[in-house]
This record gives structure tokens, sequence and C-alpha cells, in this order.
């Protein structure tokens, strides 16, 4: 795995848990929420798009 690979699997990961915890808030901000999953959407559209770069490189 590449290093901008782990990168963008770490920031992945925080921003689940970031979304996991704001989600158990007795008043979760909606907005937050929001911002937090479009966030982790484009971390993962990258990571695809590198693992398929570097698939198609091999």
């Amino acid at each position: 795995m590449s290093a901008s690979a782990y990168r963008l699997t770490r920031i992945h990961s925080s921003l689940d848990e970031a979304i996991r915890k704001e989600s158990r808030n007795r008043l979760p901000d909606s907005l937050r929420l929001l911002r937090l999953k479009k966030m982790k959407l484009a971390v993962k559209d990258r990571l695809y798009a590198l693992m398929r770069k570097d698939m198609a490189a091999a």
C-alpha cells in the first residue's frame, strides 16, 4: 500500500469514527454529520481513483 493510500485510509477511518461519535450524541448536529459524510465520501472517491491508477500502472 502506498503512503498516499495509507494516509487516505487513516483519514477515512477517523471520519468514520467522528460520524459514529456525533451520531451517538443526544442531539446530533445534522449539519456536522452531513459535512463529515461528504468528506468521507470524497476521501473514498480519492482512494478509489488512486487504487485504479495503481492497478492500471501494474
